[in-house]
């Protein structure tokens, strides 16, 4: 089968197409790739600077979606199956082998590039807001970095899961229209969104970091939460802890895949949670530029740029 190798740590433009053997592995599901995620885990993984790092060579690739070649009895899968699954590695190829507590059957109205989209940001959505913030029905919901991959899947696990209104914050004008579509309330630019929001947000996820931390924690209400899931800005704020204690106000790590992946059957609860929001067409991925399985060095490099709205995707098949 054709695949994608990291044999050497020198960034994106050192990947190869490679011919390889087809995964065999009798305990787990068998999958046809037809689309396969492409995230900033990967892009990192290519100079070494993940913290998974495989030996060389190996065939990145964590989240995919596809069809089920073959799947272990008694695992309520069969052969011709459409899913999206987490196989962890190895998904930037025509096959992989996925566990089946991390496999799951696609709605009929879901295309593999939304599937290949899903799991990834919005079991991160699910576990930051319901989880680890604990939405309550009617609460506003103010998300930084909105118009990207975390921030639109926040905008609609909010909605879906009773938050009365969802804020975007964004750096322009054209990702706030992005995200309003994908279902915000109302955006602010960046630049100022504290005077613009006042002091009336009860929950905020925020996968920036960097220098508007401080700002955000004045937007929080009695009782407010502020959700850390990531540092895209590339700075990590600190906290002046009295905010906390006067305020009454509470700074929340959000780590989904350290907590989620070594207890096996949670990610499938979240699923089950979620996928008739999926099925209904209420969660659904923003997807930005898709590329062929052979220029996944565009792909990544694409994110490396961060020119792309959106989930950029490998397509390796197209029928749906």
């Amino acid at each position: 089968m054709r695949a994608i190798h990291i044999s050497k740590l020198d960034g994106p433009e050192a990947i190869e197409v490679v011919d390889v053997p087809a995964p065999a592995d009798d305990s787990k599901v068998l999958i046809d790739v037809k689309a396969a995620g492409v995230a900033f885990p990967e892009l990192l993984q290519t100079r070494g600077l993940y913290q998974v790092k495989p030996p060389l060579p190996f065939i990145p690739g964590a989240e995919v979606a596809g069809v089920v070649v073959s799947a272990p009895e008694g695992s309520g899968l069969v052969a011709g199956d459409r899913v999206c699954a987490l196989p962890l590695l190895g998904g930037f190829a025509e096959q992989v082998v996925a566990q089946t507590d991390l496999t799951f059957k696609l709605p009929d109205s879901v295309s593999f590039e939304e599937g290949a989209s899903f799991l990834f940001n919005y079991g991160t959505s699910y576990f930051a807001l319901i989880e680890r913030g604990h939405l309550a029905k009617g609460e506003t919901v103010l998300i930084h970095g909105a118009a990207g991959g975390i921030g639109t899947s926040a905008i609609q696990v909010a909605k879906a899961f009773g938050a009365g209104r969802v804020i975007a914050v964004v750096s322009t004008e054209e990702k706030g229209k992005i995200a309003v579509d994908a279902g915000a309330d109302e955006f602010v630019l960046a630049d100022g969104f504290k005077d613009a929001v006042g002091k009336n947000v009860d929950i905020i996820v925020d996968p920036v970091g960097g220098d508007r931390f401080t700002d955000s924690l004045r937007t929080l209400r009695e009782h407010g939460r502020l959700l850390v899931i990531g540092f895209t800005a590339g700075e990590i704020p600190t906290v002046a802890v009295n905010r906390l204690l006067l305020n009454n106000i509470s700074v929340t790590g959000v780590g989904w895949g350290a907590y989620c992946l070594p207890r096996p059957g949670h990610i499938a609860g979240e699923w089950a949670a979620m996928e008739p929001h999926l099925a209904s067409g209420a969660l659904k991925p923003v997807l930005g530029p898709t590329f062929a399985l052979e220029k996944a060095t565009e792909a990544l490099q694409c994110l490396e740029s961060r020119s792309a709205t959106g989930k950029v995707v490998l397509t390796v098949g197209t029928e749906n």
